[in-house]
């Protein structure tokens, strides 16, 4: 695998934007799902995105995996910038970056039989077009998830989820990628399936040398699975940090609010009072200066006036967070 330190994607103030229609004239208004991301993510890591449900995570990550069109910023990868890239132009990378979804059910074409699935790819991108070499490559790619030669010719609907995700998988790694996206590739399968995907996916990190970024909202996985992890609240990143780091010692009050939130094995241990209260602010009215601020215990007058940056701290971790002493 190569563990260098170069860059795969260079990201700055990546912003995306949606309108949508409010209020019973239906007055038409933006609301801002990517809010002026930047980060660099590097070849051979694995790189955790976390937050609560509707901060933005998916919508990053099919921007990043070119599935959606970003309104502003820069998206370079390996130096290139690809926003707005005609189809033509970027079907050479489209090979090279892959998405696994959520729900393997919803993903899979269910008239297709799973040979036909995996190797519509190949042909796509003229990878293999005999289908002797199709259905070979195929069933290589099928054993490397663990199913094998009579799972060929099954439809998704005579798969049990675990194994449906697997073909899931195997379908983003049919064509060689350099990089895939996992959109919570566990949420929707049994506790018992759970380990059994994450295992997996370390393993063929490791047999594929590919750089990863997973996309979670259960940060026990992003431990298991992750080197770096970012914590991403109503479209910002607001912290950036190896991970060890980050469940050592949480510099933003957010970040320490989600891993309070772990449930604990031992009922006698007591918790710390949470560092959070309140909902989670509309993003069709977002408060003023730090997002977080409506909910923090930390907060001081600047943040309800000015919005924190992203600063670098100490052990490459970066935090925006005024309350985070220098």
């Amino acid at each position: 695998m190569n563990m260098s330190a170069s860059q795969l994607f260079e990201i700055e103030s990546l912003t995306k934007e949606f309108d949508v229609r409010v209020g019973l004239f239906k007055k038409e208004q933006k609301i801002r799902a990517v809010d002026r991301v930047t980060l660099n993510i590097q070849e051979g890591e694995t790189i955790g995105l976390v937050g609560e449900s509707g901060c933005g995570k998916t919508t990053m990550g099919r921007i990043i995996a070119g599935l959606l069109p970003a309104t502003s910023g820069q998206l370079k990868y390996r130096s290139k910038n690809i926003l707005g890239l005609s189809k033509k132009a970027f079907k050479p990378i489209r090979k090279e970056i892959q998405m696994v979804f959520q729900d393997p059910f919803s993903s899979l074409n269910p008239r297709m039989t799973i040979n036909d699935i995996l190797g519509r790819p190949l042909k796509v991108f003229g990878i293999e077009t005999k289908q002797k070499a199709i259905r070979k490559r195929v069933l290589e790619t099928l054993e490397s998830v663990g199913l094998k030669t009579e799972h060929m010719s099954r439809y998704p609907h005579e798969f049990s989820g675990g194994q449906r995700q697997r073909v899931a998988v195997a379908r983003s790694l049919i064509v060689d990628p350099d990089f895939v996206v996992l959109d919570e590739p566990t949420s929707a399968l049994d506790v018992s399936v759970q380990s059994q995907i994450l295992n997996l996916l370390k393993g063929i990190k490791k047999e594929y040398s590919l750089t990863l970024l997973l996309i979670t909202h259960d940060l026990s996985v992003a431990r298991f699975q992750c080197d770096r992890i970012m914590v991403m609240y109503m479209g910002r990143i607001v912290e950036i940090s190896p991970k060890e780091a980050l469940f050592e010692k949480p510099l933003h009050p957010y970040t320490a609010m989600l891993l309070k939130s772990i449930p604990k094995i031992n009922p006698r241990k007591r918790r710390s009072r949470a560092v959070a209260t309140g909902e989670v602010p509309s993003l069709l009215n977002p408060p003023e200066g730090c997002y977080f601020a409506p909910r923090c215990r930390l907060k001081m007058p600047v943040c309800t006036r000015e919005e924190p940056k992203l600063k670098q701290k100490k052990d490459s971790r970066k935090v925006a967070c005024h309350a985070v002493e220098d």
